[in-house]
C-alpha cells in the first residue's frame, strides 16, 4: 500500500456521529478542516435544556482559546444558515482534553503504551467494552492489538480489535497520562489562566447557589461588622495539581432559532 493511501486511511475519521450529531458534522467539518483544525468529536446533550459540544485540534494536538474563537466565527455562520439542531442549544467548543476521545487511526499511534478504554459495535466474540494498553495499530488492516490485565485463565491477553467497527475510545487519565500529556505541550499556562477568570462568566447560565455565611474562628459565624483578627494566620491558597482542564471556548453562547426570524 503506498504511503499515500495509508496516510488517509490513518487521519480518516473512524467514529461516526448519528442522529442531530451527524448533521452538525456534516454542515461544519469542512470549515473546521478549512482552518487547519481536525474535528475530533460531536456531541448533543440535553445539558441545560440541548447543548452541542465541539471538540477539535490542531494537526499536532494542540487547541488554545484563540483557536476556539476562530473555529466558533468559523462554524457560527453555517449553523445559523442550515440550523442542523432544529431548536435553541448552548454551542461549546473545546479541545479534547487529556482522557481525549480516540477517534483515528494516528489517535492509536499516537499513543501507544498507554491504558485506555474501548467500545465496539458489533461486539467482538459476544464482548464490546475493553481496557487495557494499546498496542501500534495496523492502518491497512484497520485493527489495534490491546493488551487485557487480568484475564481468565486460557483466554487471550492480547487482541486486536477491529477499528471498523469502533464506537467509542477514549484515554483512561493515570498519572502516567497527565505526565506525558504535559511534556508533549497541553494547553498553554496563559491560556488556562485566562479561562479560570472567565469559564464563570462564560459558561451556559445556571441558577446560582446562595453565598455561605461567613465563617469566624473554630467554626463560629462571624457577627456583622466583625473585625478579622489581625492575629489569625492568613489563609494560602493549594498550589496547582492535577490535570489542567480542557481548554473551552469563551464564545459558548445560547443559539436560538428565533434569533434567525
Amino acid at each position: 500500500m503506498s504511503s499515500e493511501i495509508e496516510a488517509d486511511l490513518s487521519e480518516k475519521r473512524l467514529v461516526r456521529e448519528s442522529g442531530v450529531a451527524a448533521r452538525v458534522v456534516q454542515v461544519i467539518e469542512g470549515p473546521v478542516q478549512g482552518l487547519g483544525f481536525r474535528l475530533v468529536r460531536v456531541k448533543v446533550t440535553n445539558t441545560n435544556g440541548c447543548t452541542v459540544q465541539i471538540m477539535a485540534e490542531r494537526p499536532d494536538g494542540t487547541f488554545s482559546i484563540d483557536d476556539c474563537e476562530a473555529v466558533s466565527r468559523a462554524i457560527s455562520p453555517v449553523l445559523d444558515v442550515d440550523d442542523p439542531v432544529g431548536t435553541a442549544y448552548n454551542l461549546e467548543i473545546s479541545s479534547p482534553g487529556i482522557d481525549r476521545p480516540l477517534v483515528r487511526v494516528s489517535d492509536f499511534a499516537r499513543w501507544v503504551g498507554y491504558e485506555a478504554k474501548v467500545e465496539l459495535s458489533p461486539p467482538l466474540d459476544g464482548r464490546k467494552r475493553f481496557r487495557g494498553v494499546l498496542g501500534a495499530p495496523d492502518a491497512e488492516k484497520l485493527t489495534v492489538p490491546i493488551d487485557l490485565p487480568d484475564v481468565k485463565e486460557g483466554l487471550p491477553s492480547r487482541i486486536d480489535l477491529p477499528l471498523r467497527d469502533l464506537a467509542d475510545a477514549h484515554l483512561v487519565l493515570t498519572d502516567e497520562l497527565i505526565r506525558e500529556s504535559l511534556r508533549r505541550g497541553g494547553p498553554p499556562a496563559d491560556d488556562m489562566d485566562a479561562l479560570d477568570e472567565d469559564d464563570e462568566a462564560d459558561a451556559p447560565v445556571v441558577p446560582a447557589r446562595p453565598a455561605p455565611k461567613p465563617q469566624g474562628p473554630k467554626g463560629k459565624v462571624a457577627k456583622a461588622g466583625a473585625k478579622p483578627d489581625p492575629k489569625a494566620p492568613k489563609e494560602k491558597k493549594p498550589p496547582r495539581t492535577g490535570p489542567k482542564k480542557p481548554v473551552v471556548s469563551k464564545a459558548s453562547r445560547l443559539k436560538s432559532r428565533d434569533d434567525l426570524h
